[in-house]
This record gives C-alpha cells, structure tokens and sequence, in this order.
C-alpha cells in the first residue's frame, strides 16, 4: 500500500502506451513502418495535435478565465445575499447553513470547505519537482512499453505456472482490447462534450463559453461528479447575473448534452467491450479517491475496467 501510488503511476503509464501502439500499431500495418519509426511519427502526431489545440485555446482560454476570476467578488456577494434571505425565510436552510460567527460568510465557508476537501485529494508526490519528475516517468515508461510491448507481456507471463499462461495470455489481450476502447471512447466524450457545451453556451450567450466548454471536457474523466460539476457551474455563474430562468435554461443545456454522450457516443464506442454498470463507476471513484487521492480519481474508472475483465474472465467463465 505504501507504493500504490507508485503502482497507479505505471497503470497511467501502460494506458499512455496502449495508446501509441494503436497508433502506431495502424502506421504498420497501414504504412509496413518499422516499429520504432511508427512510434515516433506517433509521437510526433501526438506533439503536433497537443500544440495545434493548446495553440488555438489556451490564449482565449487564459483571458476568459482572467475575466471570471475578476467578476467572481461580485458574484459572490451576489451568493452571499441570496444564502442570507434564504436562511432567514426558510429555517430548514438556515439549520443546514449553520449560523454564522463574526467576520464569518455562508459563501466562505463553503468555499473553505470545498477547498480543504481538494487539498486532501492531492498527494505530496503532486507538488512542485515531483509532479515534474514523474510525469516525465510516465511518458518514458510509456514510450518504452510501446516500443516492445512482446518483452514486457511475455516476461510478466512467464511469472505464471506454466498450466496458467495461455489463460493469462488471453487475459492481458482481452484487457488491451477493453483499455484501448475506454482510451478511444474517453477522448472523443471529452471532444464531444466540450464542443456541444460551447456551442450551447454560444448559443444561449453565456460569457466565457470556451472556457465551460474545455472545463466540461476536462472533468469528464470522472464520471457522475465530473458530469455534475460542469452542469452546475456556468449555471451558478449565470444565476447571479441574468436570473433563474437563464440559470435553468444552462442547467438544462448540461443535462442535455451529458444525455446525448451517454445514450449515443459512449455506446457507440464502448458498448461492445467496455460494460460498466453506473453504479460500479460512482462507488469505484469513491473508493480510490479515498484510497488514493488525486491519482486514484483518475485511474478509478480504467482500474474498474480491468478488475471487471479479470473478475469475468477467472471467476465467472472459469
């Protein structure tokens, strides 16, 4: 337990390098590249798409989300205005509220709540030198596992008696297919809902739309609590500023958009590999967020997918 972490960081690692090898699986058989030219052409794809799209995002990203940061006070003396009249007509809210001390505010105390909770998800390894080091680790490790995938599944085969590899052959071949699917799947519902929830942001002309969008993409990765943040927050934004209704209409808009990632791309993508109860999700993200922290949350989903098709290869069919 004391290494989970570590352990995790080489599970992220085998997911980066799952992910050259389709690419660069596709170059050879497409191309008949050498492997090690397929995987740095991939590499290279991958360079250039990552700074084509930080190239065309993150200045307008950079200035909406200076301008949200400037038009937070107010908003939130808004917050505080509306938690005030509210507590003081209803006293079941005021109860839940609490009651506040001198120099003390509803929306502070939230906020100083929500953040002591974020700064306990974050590991000491996710700080300063460290973060850079194994970040780097990752990417090196999984460079190396995409250049000789055979080396490494082998050897880890060989660790099995012998009655057991063909099973343990199957196995890891199943999990590359199923790991692959969710890589595919996570990348274009995180593509999707950012460009629908900035579309539909445009459209109903919320400020600072491209800025909801890629935080809607971003957090997509945790499923249900990412799904809930992204529609409550650009609704909260707005609620302050333009009433209920607008505030509604965007919540909707998130409902909206979710639904359709749910109910036609992730079956699209998955569906065939990827079977993933919604309860297993949520309690799966509970269980290594409080486990693991920060590192955990991201893998909670990919780790389910692999304890699902080991627990029905193994225990089920066998």
């Amino acid at each position: 337990y004391s290494i989970a972490e570590i352990l995790l960081l080489l599970f992220i690692a085998i997911l980066f390098s799952l992910y050259l090898s389709a690419i660069t699986d596709a170059l050879q058989q497409r191309l008949h590249m050498p492997r090690p030219a397929g995987l740095l052409l991939a590499l290279l794809l991958t360079g250039v798409a990552v700074f084509a799209i930080g190239y065309l995002i993150i200045p307008p990203l950079l200035i909406q989300t200076q301008a949200i940061l400037q038009t937070l006070p107010t908003l939130m003396q808004g917050w505080e205005r509306d938690l005030i009249a509210l507590s003081r007509d209803q006293p079941f809210f005021g109860q839940m509220l609490g009651e506040l001390q001198e120099g003390e505010s509803y929306v502070s105390n939230i906020i100083g709540e929500v953040s002591g909770y974020f700064r306990e998800l974050l590991p000491y390894v996710f700080s300063g030198a460290g973060f850079l080091i194994e970040l780097i680790s990752v990417l090196v490790m999984g460079i190396y596992f995409a250049l000789r995938p055979a080396m490494y599944r082998e050897g880890f085969i060989l660790l099995f008696p012998p009655v057991h590899r063909e099973l343990v052959r199957d196995i890891l071949a199943d999990l590359s297919r199923t790991l692959r699917a969710w890589i595919v799947g996570q990348i274009l519902a995180m593509l999707v809902l950012g460009a629908l929830t900035w579309i539909g942001l445009v459209l109903l002309r919320v400020p600072y739309a491209l800025a909801f969008g890629v935080f809607t993409g971003a957090v997509a990765i945790v499923p249900f609590f990412g799904t809930l943040i992204s529609t409550l927050l650009p609704a909260m934004f707005v609620l302050g500023s333009t009433g209920p209704v607008h505030a509604l209409l965007v919540a909707l808009l998130g409902v909206v958009v979710h639904l359709i990632e749910s109910n036609i791309v992730a079956p699209m993508i998955m569906e065939r590999q990827v079977h993933l109860p919604p309860v297993l999700s949520i309690l799966s993200v509970l269980v290594m967020a409080h486990l693991l922290h920060l590192v955990g949350l991201l893998v909670a989903v990919p780790v389910l997918c692999v304890v699902m098709v080991v627990a029905r290869r193994v225990y089920v069919h066998r």
